[in-house]
């Protein structure tokens, strides 16, 4: 039996995903194999993941699922988040602006503006080693500490954005090998669900440049969750306000850590780039 799949094209910031209306499709799909499938970008439709929406109960409207191109199914994706907003919106699943969405990293607001942005509350921040996790051991934040990958040592400041990010600061990253090093960050030792690598330059107390290796899809244009992972990471070292522009190679996000609740505050795009239909 052939099953036909309508589909969305959609990115945010150059991260891009192929997003699906999961009502009308079998449970029994093995969405896994769907995105080392489809992800493809020789072979199939091309996308960094798929993301799967679902009718959520309880306090969330929707439920968000995604799938790496290499199969995985992390916890969260800060752009992937803001594609379903628009997504749920201009297909009628969601029958507001202003809705939340339940994600294995969580249940996260989404608010799509005049302006056709997205406004995403991220939440709280993980520090905790045990949770992010880092194996460490002990409770206290994992600040600036020293890793050695390649042979160079390296420092990096842990965070969970619903998921496992290490910052990395550095004085150049547009020479960096981040195909050679990208996945020895990945998987290392310390990191026992593999995590998530942001390399950044800080420009100044509100502005900051990233390049970042995601775990289950490599390099990517843009990383939602590790935006605000940085920021968070720049104020725990100190070095920037709580308002940051963060400049990804796929373009620009406007993040806020902000000190009176600890949630972090996600503004950027998300932006359809065309539709089809697949025969599953």
């Amino acid at each position: 039996m052939v099953i036909k799949m309508p589909f969305v094209k959609m990115e945010g910031i150059g991260n891009d995903f192929i997003v699906v209306d999961g009502t009308q499709l079998p449970k029994s799909i093995d969405w896994p194999s769907a995105a080392i499938r489809y992800c493809d970008r020789r072979y199939g439709i091309g996308a960094d993941g798929i993301i799967l929406v679902l009718p959520a109960q309880g306090p969330a409207e929707l439920e968000m699922r995604i799938f790496n191109s290499d199969g995985s199914e992390p916890q969260m994706c800060g752009n992937g988040i803001r594609c379903l907003a628009k997504f749920a919106v201009s297909s009628g699943m969601a029958t507001t602006h202003k809705f939340a969405v339940k994600t294995l990293g969580g249940i996260k607001t989404v608010e799509i503006t005049p302006a056709q942005s997205v406004i995403v509350d991220m939440g709280i921040p993980e520090l905790d080693p045990a949770k992010i996790p880092v194996d460490l051991g002990g409770n206290g934040p994992c600040l600036n500490l020293p890793i050695e990958v390649a042979g160079i040592q390296y420092n990096f400041t842990a965070v969970s954005m619903g998921n496992p990010h290490a910052v990395v600061f550095l004085s150049d990253i547009q020479t960096l090998e981040l195909p050679k090093i990208g996945p020895l960050f990945e998987h290392h030792e310390l990191f026992p669900e593999r995590v998530n690598t942001e390399f950044v330059v800080v420009n100044s107390r509100n502005d900051v440049t990233m390049r970042v290796w995601e775990r289950g899809s490599g390099e990517t244009l843009a990383c939602g969750t590790g935006a605000c992972a940085i920021v968070v990471a720049t104020v725990l070292n100190g070095l920037t306000d709580r308002r940051v522009r963060v400049h990804l190679p796929g373009g620009d996000l406007e993040i806020e850590w902000n000190e009176a609740d600890g949630h972090v505050w996600m503004t950027g795009p998300a932006t359809t780039v065309f539709k089809g239909e697949l025969e599953l």
